[in-house]
């Protein structure tokens, strides 16, 4: 006869293994189903799946100049991810052993916002004819009173709101030549690849920044434009 210890101990192990089928049966399915659920959704910032021709406005602290360069990368479609993968790649070509404008590697910017030109602000209505509730006060736009706004140039035109992260900037180099010549690359390979942003203005972990590493002005707003050493050039007037 079988001792009642042994059988409990069998009973028991019987048990054990019941269970641990039911464990792992559960657990089979919540995985299958975590995967058909990332199967349906397609990432905002998935990449395009081939890369495309870029121009990316790569400065050189050598001779201080800005040369407009063609790369093939891979981007997003949905626009402000574009400008930051953008962004984030001129930041890496920096980063590159030899290069002329050597930065810390890392991303350079949280997040890029596109406003629409004119930037208008809103006041509460107190017309006689206002309609308002507890709920909801009716406002009227307004012309912004920021004396460091531009006109626009197009109906379509947007102001790109780049906010850099802290990281980036706290390392970067000090002195006005490198710095302008980050900026402007900056200026000029969002210009060479959305047209449709004719201002810029920058912003440090969220918050306003008088300047970049102690020269370079962040508190202005920049025109969108071809900042290339070639264009400035051409710009320049010609001595007699």
């Amino acid at each position: 006869m079988i001792p009642r210890h042994q059988r409990i101990l069998f009973w028991g192990l019987i048990a054990c293994i019941i269970g641990m089928g039911i464990l792992l049966f559960v657990e089979r399915q919540r995985d299958r189903d975590r995967i058909e659920r990332l199967a349906d959704t397609t990432p905002i910032d998935a990449p395009t799946a081939s890369g495309e021709s870029v121009t990316l406005d790569l400065a050189n602290d050598d001779d201080g100049t800005i040369t407009p360069t063609e790369r093939q990368i891979a981007l997003p479609t949905e626009i402000t991810a574009r400008a930051r993968a953008l962004l984030d790649h001129l930041n890496a070509e920096y980063a590159l052993p030899g290069s002329a404008h050597p930065l810390d590697p890392g991303a350079m910017v949280d997040e890029v916002f596109l406003v629409p030109l004119p930037v208008v602000g809103h006041a509460v209505d107190t017309s006689p004819n206002a309609s308002s509730s507890p709920e909801h006060t009716a406002t009227v736009p307004v012309q912004s009173t920021d004396t460091n706004a531009l006109p626009p140039q197009s109906l379509a035109g947007q102001l790109a709101v780049i906010n850099l992260r802290g990281s980036f900037v706290n390392q970067h180099p000090s002195g006005v030549e490198v710095e302008t010549l980050t900026l402007q690359s900056i200026i000029g390979t969002l210009h060479a690849n959305l047209p449709q942003i004719e201002q810029i203005r920058f912003l440090v972990d969220g918050q306003p920044r008088e300047t970049l590493a102690g020269h370079a002005d962040l508190l202005r707003i920049y025109p969108s434009k071809d900042t290339s050493s070639a264009a400035a050039a051409a710009a320049a007037p010609s001595n007699p």
